[in-house]
């Protein structure tokens, strides 16, 4: 139960969050979503406008790919949790600012340490950013290290064990042919776990 009140509590505080200028133009922040014992929680980037729209991740095209992913490894929404970096929406979906990431990242910290997930999944390139500076890990290109598996150790009182950056699953929603990686670097990712 003290999960579920420590989640409630970051949810109300990012409902409530001013850090940054989205939430003048937001419709609803996104907290994340999934179980509150998973072994895998996934980081992708930002809201886009359907997860605006409804206040839950992946919820648009880039989520029935997720789905799919998921499926393929026979696991579904409800065995992992779903954060993102930035908890509102950019405006016409630009990339994140730096000064956004600064002011929204603590939300997605405090949810790793309540969730304390064995393996952390990166969906694109703001997330494995993110995340290997986090955990002291040398970034280079998505398309140079998808699909690998970089073991970590305790930091900050979050006990990751692997961290697995993969393909933002909208990757395969712009260019088809990308579905295959995206399934093979999943395949990665049952093994770990």
């Amino acid at each position: 139960m003290r999960r579920e009140e420590e989640l409630e509590r970051i949810e109300q505080s990012i409902k409530a969050c001013k850090r940054c200028e989205l939430w003048k133009t937001r419709t609803n922040p996104v907290a994340g979503a999934g179980s509150l014992s998973a072994r895998i929680l996934f980081v992708g980037e930002a809201p886009g406008y359907y997860e605006d729209l409804k206040g839950e991740p992946f919820v648009g095209k880039a989520g029935k790919v997720l789905d799919e992913l998921l499926a393929s490894i026979e696991l579904q929404r409800n065995d992992v949790y779903i954060a993102n970096v930035l908890k509102c929406r950019p405006p016409g979906n630009r990339n994140p600012a730096t000064e956004e990431i600064r002011a929204c990242t603590p939300y997605l910290d405090a949810q790793l340490e309540i969730i304390q997930p064995e393996i952390i999944a990166t969906l694109g390139n703001f997330s494995l950013a993110y995340i290997f500076d986090k955990f002291g890990l040398k970034k280079d290109k998505i398309s140079r290290i998808h699909g690998k598996v970089f073991t970590v150790s305790t930091i900050a009182g979050i006990k990751i064990k692997k961290i697995i950056p993969l393909y933002h699953p909208a990757v395969a929603t712009y260019n088809p042919n990308m579905k295959g990686a995206l399934i093979e670097d999943f395949k990665v990712l049952k093994k770990g776990f």
